[in-house]
């Protein structure tokens, strides 16, 4: 079965233009999409603080970021071509980032906590899945 991600080049393109700050050069492939999701889960995290602080710019430039980092970093990062898995986390980004968006028109923490949930179970399935690409790369 064909991988559900782009080529390495793609994605550490894609990750520096995200803004994320590391030496993406070194980062194995799945290194890089997992600074991806430890990024956004950042984002999110400060825009709440932002909301409750009432924060308004923080909170904008947060959300803002947190949407280039699915939309740029790991929705493009898919390869469409790969089957089902890439479909549907394809479209469960693009929900993410809707709903990043409705919560920065709207100030609305509640949508944030929902991308945190919807997003909590992919990221931790990628962060176990690290020790067997490991392997698989020093095999």
């Amino acid at each position: 079965m064909a991988s559900p991600f782009a080529p390495r080049a793609q994605r550490a393109t894609m990750y520096s233009k995200v803004g994320l700050e590391t030496d993406v050069g070194s980062a194995s492939p799945h290194r890089l999409v997992q600074m991806l999701f430890d990024g956004l889960f950042e984002s999110m995290n400060l825009a709440l603080a932002a909301i409750r602080n009432q924060d308004v710019a923080l909170k904008n430039r947060q959300l803002s970021r947190a949407v280039r980092i699915v939309d740029e970093g790991l929705k493009s990062a898919l390869n469409m071509e790969a089957g089902t898995l890439a479909a549907d986390l394809n479209a469960l980004y693009a929900y993410v980032c809707i709903r990043l968006t409705q919560a920065n028109l709207r100030g609305d923490a509640e949508a944030i906590e929902e991308c945190q949930r919807l997003m909590a179970p992919v990221r931790e399935a990628w962060s176990k899945i690290g020790p067997s690409v490991t392997e698989q790369r020093a095999a």
